[in-house]
């Protein structure tokens, strides 16, 4: 399949314009991007940025997640969010502030990336990064599902209310998201548009 073709077939992710001439290739290819998802995600997790009165960074990992969810799709972006956190578990230290293991406060929002990958890569499956406005709301549906996760595991494990967990572990990020929100508005459909011209 050529790129132009699969700039314009339904059902194609931006890792499937890289090319893979056989099922063994293409299933090494798929590794590699596996791992580079995951390593990805961890790297940007090392961007945090305290933020005073809650126990939640401000960080490059949830950007990371949802581009990884977006590029790869949703089978890809799965599995390379579930070795990020598979690994995270066993003690590598690449989740926030260089943190390991399943127990703290912020790791359902690790769980919430993981589920909000799949959710993503499946909306990017349909054209949901082919254009500003659907690569808006198709942020914003992943951004949600990581709260969604991520702020009751907060509130259950340090023992806030809810509205405090939502104050601490949400509010304080809104800007934050509207501003990856609008750089992947930029930078997902423009890939399209430039890897549509190569072909």
């Amino acid at each position: 399949m050529s790129t132009a073709d699969a700039t314009t077939r339904p059902g194609a992710v931006l890792a499937d314009l890289l090319p893979a001439a056989g099922a063994t290739r293409a299933r090494a290819r798929d590794a590699a991007l596996i791992a580079g998802g995951a390593a990805l995600t961890g790297i940007a997790a090392q961007i945090a940025l305290p933020v005073p009165g809650s126990p939640v960074p401000v960080t490059g990992q949830t950007f990371a997640a949802l581009l990884v969810g977006a590029s790869l799709g949703a089978g890809r972006g799965f599995l390379s969010l579930g070795l990020y956190a598979l690994l995270g578990m066993a003690g590598l230290p690449w989740f926030a502030n260089g943190a390991s293991g399943a127990g703290g406060a912020t790791f359902g929002y690790v769980l919430g990336m993981l589920l909000a990958a799949t959710a993503v890569g499946a909306l990017a499956r349909r054209g949901g990064d082919r254009g500003p406005l659907r690569t808006v709301g198709t942020m914003a549906v992943g951004t949600a599902l990581i709260y969604a996760v991520g702020v009751p595991f907060l509130a259950l494990s340090t023992g806030m209310p809810f509205g405090q967990a939502v104050a601490a572990g949400l509010v304080p990020f809104l800007i934050g998201d509207a501003l990856k929100a609008a750089l992947a508005m930029g930078a997902l459909p423009t890939a399209w548009k430039l890897l549509g011209r190569r072909g």
